[in-house]
């Protein structure tokens, strides 16, 4: 069964710390690029980060571009997401994404992944 599943959401203070994990299992992840979404409440799905099937490739929304960095480890089946002085409008939930087809990553687009974690929450408050 092809599953992706996101964890180490949580709660974290503001300027805090947390590392998401996206781990796949029924698929190997070598080939596919990686991208990190969230959603708050109210607000529509927005593309966070990406990272290309070799890792060459990353991409940053401008929102967390300097606090928020991607990586992978293709031996354990897994791609991270390192978020750093994380604010309250970090506040939503976190989800990973596969894509076959992407090299070079850019602004990310949902239509594009085919594989879909069920996400993970992450809340900034003091």
């Amino acid at each position: 069964q092809v599953q992706l599943v996101e964890s180490g959401g949580g709660l974290a203070q503001p300027g805090g710390s947390l590392r998401l994990s996206c781990a796949a299992s029924g698929f190997t992840l070598d080939y596919y690029a990686i991208g990190w979404f969230r959603q708050a409440p109210g607000k529509d799905r927005e593309g966070v980060s990406c990272i290309s099937a070799n890792g060459v490739s990353t991409y940053y929304a401008d929102s967390v571009k300097g606090r928020f960095t991607i990586s992978r480890d293709n031996a354990k089946n897994t791609v991270y997401l390192q978020m750093s002085t994380l604010k309250p409008e970090d506040t939503a939930v976190y989800f990973c994404a596969a894509d076959r087809w992407t090299v070079l990553c850019g602004p990310l687009d949902s239509g594009d992944y085919h594989f879909w974690g069920q996400g993970t929450q992450v809340t900034v408050s003091s």
